[in-house]
């Protein structure tokens, strides 16, 4: 089971519907999504979460008191997963049907612990694909001056949990 985490803040309401319905759309689905909204009073993205997802049982909406920035949102976003597996997006992300059956092969086939993804930028309408970012295999000297993981990105959360979250200072 993958938990898709997502820290949301007053994002703009056509991208995030483009993202809730991409994880709608997703082939695989042993998924839950956990979203967690500090974006505050007057601005809470709940009511589109109900018209994208119409009441799916593994969309868990948290709408926090108070924005705690991308760590602090994601952490509680974290605290509502059940998952075996995390996954990680943005609120304006979305993701290409078979994202997370490929994850899964990759899990269940090489025994992958994380799993991370190549990159596209999309056009408003969702027609036209271009800059392509093909990332490399895991490389050392790279990471530590790009951090070319980012999103799309699937760690297990036995990990997760052992790195403590997120800390927002870094």
């Amino acid at each position: 089971k993958f938990s898709i985490v997502v820290p949301v803040y007053r994002p703009d309401e056509k991208y995030f519907a483009q993202m809730l319905k991409s994880v709608m759309d997703q082939t695989y689905t042993d998924w839950e999504l956990c979203l967690a909204d500090g974006s505050g009073s007057g601005h809470e993205m709940r009511e589109t979460v109900l018209k994208v997802c119409k009441g799916d049982s593994r969309v868990k909406y948290v709408a926090l008191k108070d924005n705690l920035g991308i760590s602090g949102n994601s952490n509680q976003a974290l605290d509502v997963a059940s998952g075996e597996y995390v996954a990680f997006l943005d609120h304006d992300d979305i993701l290409e049907p078979d994202a997370l059956y490929e994850a899964a092969n990759r899990i269940v086939n090489y025994g992958a612990d994380m799993v991370y993804t190549d990159e596209d930028k999309v056009s408003p309408d969702l027609k036209r694909y271009f800059k392509p970012y093909r990332k490399p295999d895991y490389n050392k000297t790279l990471l530590l001056s790009n951090n070319y993981i980012c999103h799309f990105c699937v760690i297990n959360r036995k990990i997760v949990t052992e790195a403590g979250g997120f800390r927002s200072k870094y």
